[in-house]
């Protein structure tokens, strides 16, 4: 794990951070790839996709005297199905801990996850701890499905 950043398990507290994370973390994302007009908030989205399904963890970074919520993850049947970080904080380990820190916890030989073609940050970020692409698929757009989208499955195996 990055130093300066600790990982643990959501708490309620932390649903308007987490929402705030992904709604700048998004637009970013589509932005590279389906487009902005694809976007919608995590509260419209967030019972459809599941968020709450598996595990869901939040990645705390040192902000003053106060810890931050920075990004989270979600897991869920060998699946990551959720990662996002504060845009204002790309870039500074928070992605990798939370992801070292799914893929430590997940309960399967495999894992695997889905990231948007165009989105190469994320890609690069899977890539680096040993994901590799195994299928592209276009269609529906996951989470707003009246836009249509690409996406690389990335899968990782446990050594």
């Amino acid at each position: 794990m990055s130093s300066g950043v600790t990982v643990r398990a959501y708490r309620g507290e932390d649903w308007e951070a987490v929402a705030r994370i992904h709604d700048a973390a998004r637009l970013d994302e589509l932005s590279a790839s389906v487009g902005v007009e694809a976007f919608l908030t995590l509260a419209e989205t967030y019972e459809g996709e599941g968020l709450f399904d598996g595990a869901l963890w939040v990645a705390e970074v040192r902000d003053g005297a106060e810890p931050v919520v920075a990004g989270f993850a979600a897991y869920a049947d060998a699946e990551l199905t959720w990662l996002y970080v504060d845009p204002a904080r790309y870039r500074q380990g928070i992605g990798r801990a939370l992801l070292g820190h799914a893929l430590e916890a997940a309960d399967s030989a495999a894992v695997a996850c889905t990231v948007l073609a165009g989105n190469d940050g994320a890609r690069a970020l899977y890539e680096s701890a040993g994901f590799v692409v195994v299928e592209t698929r276009t269609g529906k757009l996951a989470g707003n499905e009246r836009f249509r989208a690409t996406g690389h499955v990335m899968e990782w195996r446990r050594p």
